[in-house]
């Protein structure tokens, strides 16, 4: 190519490539092309398009925001997971009606058809250029020191570029300091973002130093691709497990707790018993064995671990205990450092250390159903699905090396049984490992022999799994490379779920050993593993995949029974026997309301199952049915009612009973 040729030469009649990759790095459309450069198009739709949109959409609204507030401290402006957001010092509070004004204004930008034109500058040239925006000032003096995902300077990078918008009659409109790379032109925004919302931040996330105002936005390759996750959005937000906790009385996050932990009302009690339940059950068929550990213990066993000295941020700080001091406040016994347990191998590793262990005997299958605690910022915990205190459907399976890859591969047999019981089969598979560009190695222990054999041993075993396999650099646990499953909910959103760890450091800390048949001691492998995660966690998934409507398996109430009136309470209490006997869950509306209020009740509770019973039904010594569609069956035989219930709670199946004919909703049971 000639030196003179752009990307705009070759792909500029093409509006669906955003940006281009040039011998693998991401460049602007208008920068040169060596010849003997080797030259990608990056597609709008892409996850470096969209970063590029999202990254070129928060120019376009700083420019706005300046426009409003023209002395406005302009911070940093990154894209994030779905969107972007900009940071502002020296503007009012961000209100409803300013979001409007603001998208507004960015719709006329995009418009004007702006060009993005890249422009090195030294250190001083950027300090004259910026003398009136102090945050960009610093940093221009800490060269990009303030690492944020699409942050405003190169991290670490020796050349400083400033990012002119130029209007077509070559005024700059607006510039920033950016390492890029953007859009060719404000117009390749089309319609497809929107302002989201705003919050309160800190210059550089720290609360030492400037208050900011931060503004969030979301956009995309297209208007259709903006509505469709407006959609899913307002999905999502009919679906949010915390207002389904409080609408069905499952759980709820009082404050004289405290942010971060959860009580469990008897409905939410329920679903989790039957979860914990199932989960157990499928352990003790694959020959785990189970085992306790302690909620607390000394300090000395996470240093052992590692994770005092490398996890310690996430820990609760410590408690003193066994301390004695005298009448005169003298320290007359010196206490010891006990930690709230976040993890629970460190335990489990103890627990196999307890006795000598032979090769005959590996491989060795422990799991618990663990209680941990992580110090969660009060700011990032979410309902369930972010919590401090939280249980784990732990196991850590002790091995040869030679024994590693056949059990990886049966915990994802594992893993694919329980989601797909669930109804969430739907899933692939994501490698997390230390960065491959060798940055933050001081985040992970162990040589890099250990690290390349077993990202080698996850690799091989996920890719003969034939599901769909995501690198994840830089993601791994400090001790080892893992395998976490990313599991597709019923509105599209992925949810990390069951994990598998390939361990070969705990094993050294904790010296563990077992005797090979040649009688030398050798270290096994330790491989961790949860299926569901947190169970608190997966509940709230489990609610927000279902909106609250469960499969019958996993209601709480299975039945809900409706009198239709006063007179006829006994009668379904002759049918609620019948069900508890079979271990099935009812519950009766014996309230003063109308029967017309009690229907409107029951259907609120979502449960699968409304029965409903009058005097025909008496007379016939029958029931009917109404179904979460708002569908009815009536006149349905009590037997055969009862088997059609029991039917359904056994099948274990995940949709729901539909109404039709007596016959075929007891031939659907029996399937």
């Amino acid at each position: 190519m000639d030196t003179t040729t752009t990307g705009l030469d070759l792909f500029g009649s093409d509006r669906s490539v955003v940006a281009m990759r040039v011998d693998g790095e991401l460049e602007d459309l208008q920068r040169p092309i060596s010849q003997d450069a080797t030259v990608e198009a990056v597609e709008a739709t892409s996850p470096d398009g969209l970063n590029i949109i999202r990254h070129s959409a928060t120019h376009v609204m700083a420019q706005a925001v300046q426009q409003v507030f023209p002395e406005v401290n302009l911070g940093i402006g990154p894209f994030i997971t779905d969107g972007f957001y900009y940071d502002f010092g020296n503007i009012d509070p961000v209100t409803p009606e300013l979001l409007k004004d603001l998208e507004k204004r960015m719709k006329k930008i995009v418009k004007e058809n702006q060009r993005f034109v890249r422009r090195p500058v030294t250190e001083e040239e950027a300090r004259r250029e910026l003398a009136d925006q102090p945050y960009k000032l610093e940093l221009v003096d800490s060269k990009g020191g303030h690492e944020a995902e699409g942050a405003s300077v190169e991290v670490g990078g020796s050349e400083l570029t400033i990012y002119d918008n130029v209007r077509r009659d070559g005024e700059t409109a607006w510039k920033d300091l950016c390492r890029g790379p953007h859009v060719p032109s404000t117009k390749y925004l089309g319609n497809g973002f929107a302002l989201t919302k705003s919050s309160a931040a800190y210059w550089k996330g720290d609360q030492a130093n400037d208050q900011l105002q931060r503004v969030y936005g979301t956009a995309w390759a297209s208007k259709d691709d903006l509505v469709a996750y407006q959609t899913q959005m307002a999905e999502a937000a009919r679906r949010d497990h915390r207002k389904l906790g409080a609408e069905l009385d499952l759980f709820s996050f009082p404050e004289e707790i405290g942010p971060g932990l959860a009580v469990f009302h008897p409905k939410g009690g329920m679903l989790r018993h039957i979860i914990e339940d199932f989960i157990i059950s499928e352990h003790l068929k694959r020959g785990f064995d189970i085992v306790y550990t302690p909620e607390i213990t000394k300090g000395g066993v996470f240093h052992t671990s590692g994770h005092l000295p490398h996890y310690a941020e996430t820990m609760f700080p410590p408690m003193n205990v066994d301390e004695e001091r005298d009448d005169q406040g003298n320290i007359t016994r010196a206490g010891q450092e006990y930690y709230l347990k976040a993890m629970n191998c460190p335990m489990q590793n103890l627990i196999y250390k307890s006795r000598g262990r032979s090769y005959r005997d590996l491989p060795i299958k422990l799991f618990e159903m663990g209680h941990d605690y992580r110090y969660e910022k009060s700011g990032v915990v979410q309902g369930l699905t972010r919590m401090r205190g939280f249980t784990q459907d732990d196991s850590h399976i002790y091995c040869t090396p030679e024994q590693a890859p056949e059990v990886i591969k049966n915990l994802l047999g594992f893993f694919d049984e329980v989601l797909s019981a669930f109804g969430l089969g739907e899933f692939y598979l994501e490698l997390s490992t230390r960065d491959a560009e060798g940055k933050n190695q001081d985040k992970f222990i162990g040589s890099n022999e250990d690290w390349a054999e077993a990202t080698r041993i996850l690799q091989e075993v996920c890719e003969s799994s034939g599901l769909d396999l995501v690198p994840d650099p830089g993601g791994a646990a400090f001790y080892g490379p893992k395998v976490s499953v990313q599991a597709k909910d019923a509105i599209g959103r992925t949810w990390q779920m069951s994990t598998v760890q390939y361990d070969f450091n705990q094993p050294e800390r904790f010296k563990l050993e077992y005797t090979a048949p040649d009688g030398s001691r050798r270290r096994p492998v330790m491989i961790h593993s949860a299926k569901l995660g947190s169970v608190e966690r997966f509940i709230g998934v489990l609610t927000e995949h279902y909106a609250g409507a469960f499969p019958v398996w996993l209601s709480p109430v299975q039945v809900h029974a409706v009198p239709v009136a006063e007179e006829f309470d006994s009668y379904l209490d002759g049918l609620a026997a019948r069900l508890r006997a079979a271990e099935l869950r009812v519950e009766i509306d014996k309230s003063t309301d109308r029967f017309g209020k009690k229907i409107r009740n029951a259907t609120q509770t979502r449960s699968p199952f409304i029965v409903i019973a009058g005097g025909e039904d008496v007379a016939a010594w029958a029931v009917s049915f109404r179904f979460r569609d708002g569908s009815q069956l009536n006149g349905v035989p009590m037997d055969r009612a009862v088997a059609i219930i029991d039917g359904w709670a056994r099948a274990r199946r995940n949709d729901d009973p539909t109404a039709g004919n007596a016959e075929s909703v007891l031939g659907q049971s029996e399937a």
